[in-house]
């Protein structure tokens, strides 16, 4: 009977009818005090359908039968039938409070109960706030903030300041980069997989200072002297800037080589440039041991652009500047409709307090380290990981066929994330070679996930 009652538990649990040697080999997902309302919506197969006929061709979506999404808390997403799944991606490394924290979704309701958009043109003390404690989070004189809707906008928004007030049109970019699907972003991206033949002028891309594949390993010194031969050998002598991510999300969670950027700001200030510093992915406490991914290095940028974590899911993006360099806006009349907006800076600046009020980026640094730990472990167990990395909960494991020539494992990659889909875990991919998972949760992510996830990948990995 004890058995018996077990196995539909397990049932249960994980959403389908299994056998009992099955369920007794599953890990266990760890409890959750939460049950999501009945749904009563359509269907995946209903949702598909009427996406194939409406939405662009262009969007994909994770597994061989999509999930239909309804629900979330916290570090949880739930489908159409109720069963729970550890986000392990958080809407690719957006969410970083939690699902619908109730701090955040509090300050949404109360701000769109009174004014929900109003543009700059009026006063509204809600973006004032926000940006003076978004300014608190920054280093130096970092503090002139101007909102934007996303982090395409953010950067192409940067890349635009570099060059009016530098007067050069040149900058520098990294191979492996991305930067966004705009004009001027789609030319500081360094993968041929987001770009399409249009024109992308004025930007150079400089050899990419991956520890694990680059050629000259984790001596970034090495790597930096490619920008100043780009200066010297592909510019008049004078460029606009240089861009890049702390650690590279999109590009298969690349952290870049130790003493890298030290060393290229040096070229970059030589020649007139500004820093651009990418934060869209790394930013807002996700590294653990920082708030920023480029504090790690000992720099202090230009120009930092941020979105994804600053709103927790609210379309939000900002670039933050010197006030000498944001000068060079008032040249003409610079403006965005919906930078600012009262709900989405309400928003933001919950955000903010939640971050410190929960102290989530110590728990990004003692969650991360762990979970790091139990990966690296578990590549010592699996042959087909070629590399574990990152910090804090932005984590990277990318599967290689051979560990000597590195061969990427796309394949294995994606029956291992549908394995782990089965088994109640979602997790992102990316990388070049689309060979990486992308581990990168919302920060409320306890010990007990990370040994959940780990237990899950094992076995998925085991399968092959």
């Amino acid at each position: 009977m004890q058995r018996l009652l077990l196995r539909r538990l397990s049932s249960v649990a994980h959403g389908r009818g299994v056998s009992w040697p099955a369920v007794a080999a599953l890990p266990k997902m760890p409890p959750f005090d939460y049950t999501p309302p009945p749904y009563e919506g359509p269907t995946a197969a209903d949702i598909l359908k009427k996406r194939a006929e409406f939405l662009s061709p262009s969007i994909f979506y994770f597994y061989r039968k999509p999930l239909n999404i309804v629900d979330g808390k916290m570090q949880y997403l739930f489908d159409e039938h109720g069963r729970r799944y550890l986000d392990a991606f958080a809407g690719i490394a957006t969410v970083c409070c939690g699902h619908c924290h109730p701090e955040v979704i509090e300050a949404i309701i109360e701000q769109t109960k009174c004014l929900q958009h109003s543009t700059v043109v009026y006063l509204n003390h809600t973006i004032a706030d926000f940006a003076e404690a978004l300014a608190s989070k920054l280093p130096g004189d970092l503090k002139v903030v101007f909102f934007t809707n996303s982090g395409t906008e953010a950067n192409e928004l940067a890349m635009m300041i570099a060059r009016l007030y530098t007067g050069c049109h040149d900058i520098i970019s990294l191979r492996n980069a991305y930067h966004g699907n705009a004009a001027g972003t789609m030319g500081a991206t360094a993968q041929f997989n987001w770009k399409f033949n249009v024109i992308q002028s004025g930007v150079h891309h400089a050899l990419n200072p991956d520890p694990y594949r680059g050629v000259f390993g984790s001596d970034g010194e090495k790597y930096a002297r490619d920008v100043q031969e780009i200066i010297d050998f592909g510019t008049s002598g004078q460029v606009a800037g240089f861009i890049s991510e702390a650690i590279q999300g999109v590009g298969g969670i690349v952290e870049l080589a130790p003493g890298y950027l030290p060393a290229v700001y040096k070229s970059i200030k030589k020649a007139g440039g500004l820093f651009i510093a990418d934060e869209v992915q790394s930013g807002f406490a996700r590294p653990g041991s920082h708030f920023w991914g480029f504090e790690a290095h000992g720099v202090v940028p230009d120009i930092v652009t941020m979105a994804k974590g600053i709103g927790n899911g609210i379309p939000l993006g900002a670039v933050v500047t010197t006030p000498e360099i944001a000068q060079v806006l008032t040249r003409r009349n610079y403006f965005n409709t919906f930078g600012g907006n009262p709900v989405c800076t309400a928003a933001g600046l919950a955000v903010l307090r939640v971050l410190e009020k929960e102290r989530l980026q110590d728990n990004a640094f003692v969650v991360g380290s762990y979970l790091k730990d139990r990966l690296k472990a578990l590549q010592e167990k699996h042959e087909i990981i070629g590399d574990v990395r990152g910090r804090g909960l932005m984590l990277g494991v990318e599967l290689v066929a051979d560990r000597q020539l590195k061969t990427p494992a796309k394949a294995e990659a994606l029956h291992v994330m549908d394995q782990m889909k089965e088994m109640g875990v979602l997790v992102g991919k990316g990388g070049f070679y689309g060979n990486v998972f992308r581990i990168t949760p919302p920060l409320c992510f306890t010990k007990e996930d990370s040994d959940f996830f780990v237990d899950v990948m094992d076995i998925s990995l085991s399968k092959l």
